[in-house]
């Protein structure tokens, strides 16, 4: 039975930045799902705060935590090079708004060891994590605490290094999905070739060199969508821009007007709100700077005041308005009425 695991065939993606709030993950849970917390961008005693806020509520959970790149946290010369200049092409962003910018920022590793002290010290029954894999101690502690571990992966070669690291179960992201994306090795072939085009064939990919339960993530935005990848082996699916302009949800309300609106008309992947490819509504920032260099969470910490100024000012044109590709199917109702449509007339379970 496909449910067995996470005992639905619903997951709610951790979307970092305000979106997955302890609210939206109960309505998740109580609609016949599982949602998990984002611990990306707080505090660890926010994680905290929010793993407290629902156990409160009595509905189990996950917790992601974003995986520090430490090539990116001590960069060569050349690189910061390239993060200064970026730094000074967004002064005509600021002075829009009359912000000013920071600061280079290269020390933030997103409380990575307090969080994992944290998870151990109070183990949730799913850790998943996002952006590269965590050591192989941190591995055996946390499960020795209880928790099943899942993994980010957007390739076979990635899914093959997480089982080895020890990762339970996978979560295949295919490139359709919103926001950040999860790879952490560098593309085999031209970086202008996505691969595989659909959700469910990188998820057939991803089977035939792993043997763990597969969760599929990306461009799943309706019942068919799950069948489908529930069809192609996955014990799950995990949706994020399906959720997004849900009542419960913890997204700006221009975000979620945004992803209604007919001024957009695509997305595309882009690094220059964070310096990490995101998928997003192409809008006027990611026309500006579609040379933004690599420097994941440096450019995320240069480019904060503007996006905050932008959303102040209701300006959807400078806001990482993160979609996926399916975002027009995107609905602005309550979660149980998302939730029901997405299990209706499903023949697998």
């Amino acid at each position: 039975m496909t449910s067995a695991i996470f005992g639905t065939r619903i997951i709610a993606a951790p979307m970092a930045g305000g979106t997955s709030t302890p609210r939206f993950v109960e309505s998740v849970h109580l609609a016949g799902g599982v949602g998990f917390l984002a611990a990306g961008y707080k505090t660890a005693a926010a994680m905290e705060s929010d793993m407290r806020e629902v156990r409160s509520a009595g509905a189990p959970f996950g917790m992601n935590l974003f995986v520090p790149d430490r090539s990116q946290l001590d960069p060569p010369a050349g690189v910061r090079r390239q993060l200064e200049d970026y730094r000074r092409s967004l002064e005509t962003d600021a002075r829009r708004y009359g912000v000013s910018l920071p600061a280079l920022r290269l020390d933030d590793d997103d409380a990575w060891r307090d969080k994992i002290d944290a998870l151990l010290a109070d183990p949730v029954e799913f850790v998943s994590f996002t952006f590269g894999l965590p050591e192989p101690a941190e591995v055996q502690a946390l499960k020795r605490a209880g928790s099943t571990l899942l993994a980010t992966v957007t390739s076979a070669a990635e899914a093959l290094l997480a089982v080895e690291r020890g990762a339970d179960i996978l979560v295949v992201q295919h490139w359709s999905a919103g926001g950040h994306s999860g790879a952490f090795l560098a593309p085999a072939g031209p970086t202008d070739s996505p691969g595989p085009a659909t959700t469910a064939e990188l998820l057939t990919a991803v089977r035939t060199a792993v043997d763990v339960p597969l969760v599929a993530a990306g461009g799943i935005m309706d019942s068919a969508g799950v069948d489908a990848v529930l069809a192609a082996g996955a014990t799950a699916a995990q949706l994020g821009t399906a959720f997004l302009r849900s009542d419960e949800s913890g997204a700006r309300q221009l975000h979620k007007d945004s992803l209604a609106s007919r001024d957009f008309s695509g997305t595309r992947m882009t690094r220059a709100f964070t310096g990490r490819q995101a998928r997003a509504l192409v809008n006027a920032f990611v026309r500006d700077h579609g040379d933004a260099p690599e420097g994941y969470p440096a450019i995320h910490h240069l480019t904060a005041p503007i996006r905050a100024a932008a959303a102040a000012a209701g300006d959807p044109e400078r806001l990482n308005l993160w979609a996926g590709t399916g975002w027009r199917q995107a609905a602005a109702r309550p979660v149980p009425v998302i939730m029901a449509g997405l299990l209706a007339g499903s023949s697998l379970s």
